[in-house]
């Protein structure tokens, strides 16, 4: 029972840790465009044609 005064609050802090993770993220615009990387991994740009 006493190994749950330990693990209680250090799952509390790994949580805060994970959010205060997540928040930062989110400030730092880590999720601002969504759509640009799922685009440049379609386009063919990047692909040169043999022969050149």
């Amino acid at each position: 029972m006493t190994v749950l005064l330990f693990l209680v609050p250090l799952a509390l802090a790994l949580g805060f840790v994970g959010l205060m993770g997540f928040l930062w993220s989110l400030k730092s615009g880590q999720y601002d465009d969504l759509d640009g990387a799922a685009q440049r991994v379609l386009s063919d740009d990047d692909i040169e044609e043999e022969g050149r």
